[in-house]
């Protein structure tokens, strides 16, 4: 892993509650905590981390359930896998590190985290970039044909316990390849380093449990912890930079600037030339606007 991110040092951070947070870090400058998503690691941001280091201190950090981070046993109502648990875990870990308040630039799930680590921890997050989503309640809501032969595993892997899980433990190598092979670009912008890291850390113990718990948390308490803030007129207060890939799902199903704009304050956005998987198809696109984005009005 040290290859995909020279200069960068790794750590295993206690972050309370029985939970470790892998996380690498490196650069110098105002803070930046990076979040991947499914079936990824911290892995996904090596085209960009190293450019973004030379102005920023960038953290990038494992979820918990994925990586090396802790996978612990799902509870019966998904709680410790919700967003707003896996949100504490990365707060603890910038904490940790000194970091009270910082920049958030976060993918697929790890963009869900984001979005409630801000609603959460708003004080702590100076300006957020979500990567290829809509609002997860949004995206449950207009749940269409189309979206749910694209999005398959959002189904698949909120069945009960065991039946996904020992699905994907029967080959969690061919589970990687077959879910980011399938999508617009296929397997062809990924590093075999960072493909094979990818299978890897499917395959520890408990990796397959925690990345189904994430998605039952999605689709069962996210939702009511979305709801309650809706219901409650909050609004995500960091400005927010949404970015798209425009031959992805979510392009073709969603409005994703209006959807944004419903649960957020200060939003801009737009699509990027590329599929799901921006900060691998498109590493230069993506660092043309988050950099002028995070630059602006800089008063970290």
């Amino acid at each position: 892993m040290n290859e995909l991110f020279p200069g960068f040092e790794h750590h295993h951070v206690d972050v309370g509650h029985g939970i470790a947070i892998s996380a690498v870090i490196g650069g110098r400058g105002a803070p930046l905590l990076l979040l991947h998503g499914h079936p990824q690691t911290h892995a996904i941001w090596h085209r960009v981390a190293p450019v973004l280091a030379e102005r920023f201190t960038v953290v990038a950090a494992d979820l918990r359930g994925y990586g090396d981070s802790s996978k612990p046993e799902g509870a019966a109502d998904h709680a410790n896998y919700s967003k707003r648990a896996l949100a504490a875990d990365q707060v603890a870990l910038m904490r940790h590190f000194g970091f009270a308040r910082f920049d958030l630039l976060a993918h697929d799930r790890g963009a869900r985290v984001a979005c409630r680590l801000a609603m959460d921890h708003a004080q702590a997050v100076r300006k957020l970039v979500l990567l290829d989503i809509a609002p997860t309640l949004a995206m449950y809501a207009q749940t269409t044909d189309a979206f749910a032969r694209a999005y398959w595993h959002w189904f698949f892997l909120i069945q009960p316990t065991p039946l996904p899980e020992r699905l994907i433990e029967a080959d969690p190598a061919a589970y990687v390849r077959d879910v980011m092979g399938r999508r617009s670009a296929g397997l062809a912008p990924f590093d075999v380093r960072a493909l094979a890291e990818y299978q890897r850390c499917l395959a520890l113990p408990g990796a397959a449990h925690g990345l189904c718990e994430d998605y039952r948390a999605s689709a069962g308490i996210d939702l009511v912890h979305d709801q309650a803030d809706r219901d409650a007129g909050l609004m995500l207060q960091p400005p927010l930079l949404a970015l798209w890939g425009e031959q992805g799902v979510v392009h073709r199903c969603f409005n994703p600037l209006e959807e944004w704009r419903r649960v957020a304050q200060q939003v801009s956005g737009e699509a990027l030339p590329c599929g799901h998987y921006i900060a691998e198809e498109a590493p230069q696109a993506l660092l043309d606007r988050v950099l002028p984005f995070f630059m602006q009005g800089d008063d970290a």
